[in-house]
């Protein structure tokens, strides 16, 4: 089984991924780390080159999971939105939307916005408008997650029995 979490930037995806994939004794897939290692680009340069290019290098990676058994992988902030991801992700696996309020999301994003190509050179408030009306627009695709999960206080442990009863309920 494979498991995508999928959420904003900062909702957590590669913290709880670990710890999941841990506690299934899965293998963990950062895909942006997986974009870098397949392309040798980073993802600020890859977004350098447009973001079109690079959700067309990211779909293309996603889809390299396929044949992936037994992994958590966490995907991008906006993995689900683009060129019918979300489709793909929810037949081939189960997914999670780590999900958090705008405000949350910003002072997790914050202190590291110079370090996410979306964010650099924003202000503070340029910062909670970008994740307001982003967070608006993504919803859309995030919310259509076979589990929607409040991000503030996520559970690792209940959210694996979750999984498990859903895994129980696959076969």
């Amino acid at each position: 089984m494979k498991i995508f979490l999928l959420g904003y930037m900062g909702s957590g995806k590669t913290t709880v991924g670990k710890k999941l994939a841990a506690l299934l004794d899965y293998t963990f897939i950062d895909l942006d780390a997986m974009i870098e290692s397949e392309t040798d680009h980073s993802i600020t340069e890859w977004f350098s080159e447009g973001e079109a290019k690079f959700r067309e290098i990211e779909t293309l990676v996603l889809k390299q999971t396929a044949d992936f058994n037994n992994a958590v992988i966490s995907t991008g902030g906006g993995t689900p939105c683009f060129n019918d991801n979300m489709i793909w992700m929810k037949e081939h696996g189960l997914t999670m939307y780590l999900k958090l309020a705008a405000g949350s999301l910003f002072h997790r994003l914050a202190a590291s916005k110079s370090m996410r190509p979306l964010l650099a050179g924003k202000s503070d408030v340029e910062l909670m408008e970008y994740i307001i009306e982003s967070l608006n627009e993504r919803d859309y695709f995030y919310s259509q997650s076979h589990y929607v999960v409040k991000g503030e206080s996520i559970d690792v442990k209940s959210l694996l029995d979750e999984i498990k009863n859903s895994e129980s309920q696959l076969r």
